[in-house]
């Protein structure tokens, strides 16, 4: 790991040594949110995009030169069990969503495809290892669903006790995976802001390891991979033989922030080493009932400046009244001249059957929401015809079936089991 050079808090440009601090800068409390340094120079001796075509690492451990973790305990434990299947998800092209657009450059990147289901798997895997790496007993994370599950079932293939809080209106699917994989579950009466702050004071009380996104700094670098196998898959797509091709635009659902902010850490990480050329905007997309960071994009506010809002949504995995990784989140479109958009609940449940029919995509409505929200800023002209356009998807529609089905206007017909009924109900 000699790769990481230090951590550096994002308001003031402090700088720490690993290990100095182990979540935030203690200057700012928990709002001082730490970026992890690397060591561009060594990095480009061990790893570039050429070497990487021979590794057969099919997941993100093929960019362990680029991930803050003893690359010996990660290949240890994720040898034979769900760990080792984390990334690697598809990227597919989706010229009939493209067409109905009127663009002519579509990708989808489809992360639920991961071991359950959601790309908090990424930051998941990372965190399991930094777990036994610092030796902890115990990890916990607060979650509306997708990062407790993630953590739960990595837990699970490597025997890692864990304690997982979650709002108790999380949808029953979500809180059956943390019940199956055996976790132990705390259903917090109140907000998923507020089971994230009761999640910080146990952790701290009972000397846990703390997973919390927009807390614990390494858990953005598990989850940055995901826009290093979209430009690796989009320069294979495209067949490009010198370094990576890069989108002009991508989409992304934003609720704590720390998707968004991981996919500028992973460009600008990129972007050090020479493996890309540009620097595509990010455009971040949330619930109406839950857009905060909307609204301080909108005003030009500060992110320390920014004011919890009573937050609600059917997209339960992006709701935040006050996101915790706000710094990044923020930085991520205004460094890119990017944007945020919102969209009604009513988008992102007619966004579902859109990407599950026109690419063969089912997602969530969280993940659903990028989607709708490219459909919004075709409407407003904030992209263009030929632009490389990529949404990424970031959860299965497995995860909330009740959505999924107020999504569907046309419920199936329940017929006898003749075939003159089949055929009465066919038209023939």
């Amino acid at each position: 790991m000699d790769q990481v050079t230090g951590l550096q808090c994002t308001i003031c440009g402090k700088t720490y040594r690993v290990g100095e601090v182990d979540y935030v800068c203690p200057d700012h409390g928990d709002d001082g949110i730490l970026d992890v340094l690397y060591d561009y120079d060594l990095i480009t001796e061990r790893i570039d995009p050429h070497a990487l075509r021979e590794v057969r690492t099919n997941g993100m451990w093929r960019y362990m030169p680029l991930l803050p973790v003893d690359p010996d305990l990660a290949e240890q434990l994720s040898r034979g069990n769900a760990v080792s299947t984390v990334g690697g998800t598809p990227f597919y092209p989706a010229p009939r969503l493209a067409a109905g657009l009127g663009l002519d450059h579509l990708w989808v990147k489809d992360d639920s495809r991961q071991p359950t289901g959601s790309l908090k798997d990424r930051a998941s895997a990372v965190a399991v290892v930094k777990t036994r790496e610092k030796g902890y007993d115990i990890v916990t994370t607060a979650s509306t669903g997708n990062a407790a599950a993630a953590l739960s079932g990595l837990c699970a293939a490597i025997d890692q006790p864990n304690v997982i809080f979650v709002p108790r209106s999380a949808p029953e699917a979500k809180i059956a995976q943390l019940l199956a994989f055996g976790s132990k579950v705390l259903l917090v009466d109140g907000t998923y802001d507020q089971a994230f702050e009761l999640c910080l004071k146990v952790a701290r009380e009972y000397g846990w390891y703390n997973r919390n996104t927009g807390y614990n700094p390494y858990m953005s670098e598990g989850k940055k991979t995901v826009i290093y196998e979209i430009c690796e898959q989009l320069s294979q797509l495209e067949g490009a033989s010198d370094g990576w091709l890069v989108p002009d635009v991508v989409f992304v659902s934003v609720g704590d922030g720390c998707i968004i902010g991981a996919v500028h850490k992973g460009l600008r990480d990129m972007l050090a080493l020479g493996w890309i050329e540009t620097m595509p905007r990010i455009v971040g997309v949330q619930a109406e009932g839950s857009a905060p960071l909307v609204d301080a994009w909108e005003r030009g506010l500060d992110p320390l400046e920014m004011e919890p809002v009573d937050a609600h949504s059917v997209a339960d995995s992006i709701v935040a009244g006050l996101p915790r990784d706000r710094i990044k989140a923020l930085r991520a479109v205004r460094e890119t001249g990017g944007a945020y958009l919102s969209v009604t609940d009513e988008e992102i449940l007619n966004a579902i059957p859109c990407l599950a029919q026109g690419c063969g995509v089912f997602a969530e409505p969280a993940a659903a929401a990028a989607y709708a929200g490219l459909t919004k800023a075709v409407r407003e002209d904030l992209v263009t015809s030929d632009e490389r356009i990529v949404v990424l998807s970031t959860g299965t529609g497995l995860k909330d079936i009740g959505s999924v089905m107020a999504s569907v206007e046309e419920k199936p017909p329940i017929v006898e089991p003749t075939l003159a009924k089949a055929k009465e109900i066919l038209g023939e």
